[in-house]
């Protein structure tokens, strides 16, 4: 992690921290895959900083987290940015555990919807991250409401990035690119903005 980026003493603390708590919940629930433990800091805690790079080109608002699960990336990006963030998670145990990691590391700018990211009520969100979440044809219908022309999605789809933006595009245009992440040279984070759903042609 030091070697990618440059933080303080105390958000390293925090991000320490933070996998303490999220190793010491896995005896409890199942928040990531165990074969990943070993390799926690680079195939989760770099996997979800590197977003970071591509959400400060959003305007100032809300960076919204869908399906945030074991807080990844939405704890990362509560702990290296002081933008508003909102975490939603539909399962009544990782809510609890999300809920305990904001209150432990004392990120007042961080909250947890419970529920459905389609129950969330509308909004003007800045950034918009998933990870792990849905394909993309699915992740838009149930985010797409709380986004704007201006709304920077910010999605890690790993090698399946190039084929799962083909797919999506019959459906729903925006302005879609994709970069490679510096984690996995095979896995990349398709990058959008203007992302609305396309007219569909009446019958004749």
């Amino acid at each position: 992690m030091q070697a990618q980026f440059s933080v303080s003493r105390g958000t390293w603390d925090r991000l320490e921290r933070y996998v303490a708590i999220l190793t010491a919940e896995m005896e409890h629930q199942n928040l990531i895959a165990e074969s990943t433990r070993p390799q926690i800091w680079a195939r989760h805690i770099v996997d979800s900083a590197q977003l970071l790079k591509w959400a400060e080109e959003a305007g100032e608002g809300s960076w919204v987290d869908l399906g945030s699960g074991a807080g990844l990336p939405g704890i990362i990006a509560a702990i290296l940015s002081v933008r508003p963030l909102i975490m939603i998670e539909s399962r009544r145990k990782r809510v609890e555990f999300l809920q305990s990691v904001i209150d432990d590391l004392g990120l007042t700018h961080a909250r947890v919807f419970g529920g459905r990211v389609e129950n969330m009520p509308g909004m003007s969100a800045a950034v918009i991250s998933a990870r792990a979440y849905a394909p993309l044809p699915k992740l838009f219908q149930s985010a797409v409401h709380l986004s704007t022309e201006k709304t920077l999605w910010v999605l890690p789809k790993g090698r399946n990035a190039e084929n799962e933006l083909e797919a999506v595009q019959s459906a729903w245009q925006g302005v879609f690119h994709v970069e490679r992440s510096i984690t996995d040279a095979e896995s990349a984070i398709i990058i959008a903005r203007a992302v609305k759903a396309k007219a569909r042609k009446g019958r004749t």
